[in-house]
């Protein structure tokens, strides 16, 4: 069973019946899940979450719909690793990595599909849509296929071409629009307000972005019950970052940590797309909308939608919000690659980079525990590493061709 009470508006905290709804119709405020967490608390245990799926679902009081049938994709429960090498480049103590490129179609969205989906099912919706910089977009066309929903999907015109592709393959509609992912959404927008169609992060917004929660809920539980200290995010709307604080509050609230959590946020954004890493390096209250123009795509939303929810919760935390340019992406996306034999998209390139500018910077210290997420697989986004990364030499089929190339390798 879930334990949601309503929605309720995150600005002037007006409450609404459970529906395919995400604006407060008084203020215009965003709407969200309350949950009843005494009830949670009661109904909830370490022990009760091993014994649990090894999917987001082990979590399930915490999610916003009861766990759907066999009919779904299995997501989540991914490794966190911990990354040494990396660590030592980068002159930290303590790394982790969370590895969400595991999911069924390679990045952290998957999650929170899983839960729109879920909550479309319930409402009885036949179509799961989405606007989408990619990684979305995979993530509808896959589950609504496994489902035997219709999936309608739109996109930026110049979205990666493996992204296209990875989309269009599970047999839905996909839309390219000509402008960029602001664009796109608006449209959106428009089209949930005349279609009976669940937008995942539109109408879908306040259950779908609930998935997000679970990577906090799945980094505590493998790091045996604890939290980190610090953890870095990559920033498009905004969404992930909060969530991810959410989701530590709320393991305390439900009294499945003993110490309330002090996490410190940061969020990694690109130069240029950061509107977020602007304001706050500014010491401004304002986001500024930008167009954006960057090779980190997946996160390229020039107006995201929880930019001042991201900003609060980066201020509140102590943490710290950096952008960094494309050479810099391209870097941290090999820097992974190298170090802990993980191929991440350009979303993780902005995150290993920021971490590392962070880290130059004193925000991350060496004596904290890092967890640095890695949201998407870089097989979606080949095209921006391959000029960097390619065939070392090229010799004849033998013994004495590799031995003039290589001479005196005993290793």
């Amino acid at each position: 069973m879930t334990y949601v009470q309503s929605l309720r508006c995150r600005e002037c905290e007006r409450t609404y019946d459970i529906a395919p709804i995400y604006t407060c119709e008084w203020c215009f405020g965003p709407l969200e899940v309350a949950y009843d967490y005494e009830a949670i608390a009661a109904n909830i245990s370490r022990e009760s979450i091993a014994a649990g799926p090894e999917t987001i679902w082990r979590y399930a009081p915490l999610l916003p719909v009861d766990p759907p049938g066999a009919s779904t994709l299995p997501v989540g429960f991914t490794p966190l690793l911990r990354a040494d090498r990396l660590a030592a480049e980068l002159g930290l103590g303590e790394l982790w990595i969370k590895d969400d490129t595991r999911n069924p179609t390679n990045a952290f969205k998957d999650r929170v599909v899983a839960v729109a989906l879920a909550k479309a099912l319930e409402f009885g919706m036949k179509t799961l849509a989405c606007a989408s910089t990619g990684n979305l977009a995979n993530a509808v066309a896959a589950h609504a296929a496994r489902a035997g929903l219709h999936s309608v999907v739109f996109i930026p015109a110049d979205l990666e071409a493996a992204k296209i592709v990875t989309t269009a393959v599970y047999g839905g509609t996909v839309v390219a629009i000509d402008g960029n992912y602001d664009d796109v959404n608006r449209l959106c927008v428009e089209l949930a307000s005349e279609r009976p169609w669940a937008f995942a992060n539109v109408n879908m917004r306040p259950f779908y972005a609930e998935g997000s929660k679970t990577l906090a809920f799945e980094t505590a539980e493998q790091l045996g019950w604890e939290t980190p200290d610090h953890v870095v995010v990559p920033v498009g709307s905004g969404s992930l970052l909060t969530k991810i604080r959410k989701g530590f509050d709320e393991l305390h609230k439900v009294g499945l940590l003993d110490a309330p959590p002090a996490v410190r946020v940061s969020g990694a954004q690109a130069t240029g797309c950061s509107p977020v890493a602007s304001a706050f390096n500014e010491g401004s209250d304002t986001i500024t909308p930008v167009r954006p123009s960057t090779i980190a795509k997946s996160i390229a939303i020039g107006n995201p939608a929880d930019g001042y929810y991201t900003l609060d919760a980066v201020r509140e935390t102590g943490g710290g919000c950096a952008a960094v340019t494309d050479d810099e992406i391209v870097e941290g996306m090999r820097l992974l690659a190298r170090t802990e034999g993980i191929f991440g998209e350009t979303a993780a390139g902005v995150t290993i980079a920021s971490l590392k500018k962070l880290t130059q910077e004193g925000v991350v210290r060496p004596d904290e525990r890092v967890v640095a997420y890695v949201t998407g697989h870089g097989l979606k986004t080949l095209d921006s590493v391959a000029p960097h990364a390619g065939v070392s030499v090229t010799i004849k089929p033998t013994l004495e061709a590799f031995h003039e190339a290589f001479p005196g390798e005993d290793e």
